[in-house]
């Protein structure tokens, strides 16, 4: 995430103002159509706890949940309560993980609570040849 705002940084942890949360993280809403069906844009499956803050029931690469309504775009910066991270580790890859290949399944299948912040803005990822080649061009000027 080469080009993260330091707010969303901050965002990542209003989370655990809810003791019962796990691990944090960010989403934010696809506006993009060509997004919507991109199986490298990871969509948040969530249950609403605020305007912006889901429950996350699930991540996936496909275009999740069905029907009418927003989906979410995952940004893959999480935050763990320490005891949450020592469990993580020790945890062997789920089933839903290595089919999905998305490590944040492991600690749903385990149990574990993650909810994610809603942002206004994506920040640049780095997940494939083309998105170095702009995270180059950008870093560069």
């Amino acid at each position: 995430l080469p080009t993260v705002d330091p707010e969303i940084i901050g965002a990542s942890l209003r989370p655990f103002e809810d003791r019962s949360v796990d691990i944090a993280t960010l989403g934010v809403e696809i506006v993009r159509d060509e997004e919507k069906t991109n199986p490298n844009v990871v969509k948040i499956v969530g249950s609403p706890r605020s305007a912006t803050r889901l429950k996350a029931l699930y991540f996936t690469r496909a275009t999740a949940p069905w029907g009418e309504g927003p989906l979410y775009h995952h940004i893959g910066l999480y935050a763990y309560r320490r005891a949450a991270l020592e469990r993580f580790v020790a945890l062997k890859p789920s089933p839903l993980e290595r089919r999905e290949r998305l490590e944040q399944l492991r600690a749903l299948e385990a149990g574990m609570r993650i909810d994610a912040e809603i942002v206004k803005s994506l920040p640049l990822g780095v997940d494939t040849p083309h998105d170095l080649e702009r995270a180059r061009q950008i870093l560069s000027s």
